[in-house]
């Protein structure tokens, strides 16, 4: 019987890996979710097409790269099938003008031990996007006999779905922070909607960002779905954009976890954490001041790292503060030039998908606390 699905954290021994393509991106146009996300001073507001072909040739060719060294550390690669997404996405319900990409798998893929569950993502462009993956999950299928192949329900992302004039050009920073402070997100509770992303899978406890792309009736379903997990609720008052949670809260090995210092995790939750004897970090500050050109992403894709085992780690090539940060955790750092690749989706963590790591199901928090988080 060949095992081909494991994978219980983000930090044990990887061996099997799905790593994205850049092909056919495009810039999505605006719709309720998205919107919210382009910050009114980009470049990007009010842009959207396919991305200019020499950035999806650089971008194609970090990804390839990043495969190269994967597999040079023993890990099995494997790449999703482009699709075009230059075309129109029509259901009973919306229509849009393009999809958007197959880049960054970890948003719509979650691995959870033998199974893997497509995402119920909140962006329209993003509706069909599972379908670059549906051979990968096919194959694993006829191969694994104890493989799960699942799909969230599906949300119908009608107008319920998001709060109309949430949206406004003026809005000041200020007034975004007391917004995700709030929990006033421009996605409603009407149906349950979630990005693989935003969950952090931590053995027995899932933590769940609420944000912009994930709402609470999704961490209800989790919780159903799985009644043998703990299910997180967390917030993290200092993003404006809070969108996914790996540039903000990342573990890089039992006990240890790296926090964005701009975006601290309040300290009612970090109760579960200090009863535990978790350690959270400040993350290093990032290299670069900017993202790059025709990106969504903040600069604090630095701290978007694969960690291979507990003591080995990819990081961006550039970002040097980060990696000698890495150096002093104990860590073993593998360099990965992966910039012109963060506009297609993010940085080397979003550009993977868990398939197989070694290990099981642990209770890495057996000291239970009043949890506020607790859904």
């Amino acid at each position: 019987m060949t095992k081909i699905v494991n994978s219980w954290n983000d930090f044990d021994p990887l061996k099997h890996v799905i790593v994205g393509r850049a092909d056919f991106s495009v810039i999505p146009p605006e719709e309720p979710a998205t919107s919210e996300k382009v910050p009114v001073d980009s470049e990007m507001r009010g842009m959207w097409g396919p991305r200019p072909t020499a950035t999806v040739e650089r971008a194609n060719e970090q990804l390839d790269n990043y495969v190269k060294i994967l597999e040079g550390l023993g890990v099995k690669v494997d790449r999703p099938t482009p699709l075009q997404w230059n075309q129109e996405i029509k259901t009973p319900d919306f229509r849009t003008e393009s999809g958007m990409t197959q880049m960054p798998p970890r948003d719509i893929l979650l691995t959870m031990g033998n199974e893997i569950i497509s995402a119920a993502n909140s962006f329209r462009c993003r509706y069909f996007e599972y379908l670059a993956y549906w051979p990968l999950m096919n194959e694993y299928f006829e191969q694994d006999p104890e493989f799960l192949w699942t799909q969230a329900p599906r949300p119908r992302l009608t107008d319920k779905s998001y709060k109309h004039n949430y949206y406004d050009e003026k809005i000041s920073l200020e007034e975004r922070l007391v917004r995700t402070a709030n929990k006033d997100f421009v996605t409603t509770e009407f149906e349950p909607m979630w990005d693989a992303a935003d969950v952090m899978r931590v053995g027995k406890d899932l933590f769940i960002q609420h944000g912009l792309t994930t709402n609470r009736k999704a961490m209800e379903w989790f919780k159903r779905y799985y009644p043998d997990f703990r299910v997180h609720a967390v917030n993290f008052p200092g993003d404006p954009y809070p969108i996914h949670i790996d540039a903000t809260f990342v573990p890089l090995r039992p006990g240890l976890i790296i926090n964005n210092p701009h975006r601290h995790l309040p300290d009612e939750q970090r109760a579960i954490f200090e009863a535990n004897d978790w350690q959270i970090v400040d993350a290093a500050q990032p290299a670069h001041d900017t993202p790059p050109e025709l990106c969504y992403s903040s600069v604090w894709l630095s701290m978007n790292c694969l960690v291979i085992d507990h003591k080995t780690v990819c990081v961006e090539a550039s970002e040097v503060h980060q990696m000698e940060q890495m150096d002093k955790l104990g860590m073993n750092v593998i360099p990965v030039p992966f910039r012109d690749a963060y506009a297609f989706g993010g940085g080397l963590h979003c550009a993977t998908a868990d398939v197989y790591r070694e290990g099981g199901c642990e209770d890495y928090f057996p000291n239970q606390v009043d949890d506020p988080t607790l859904v």
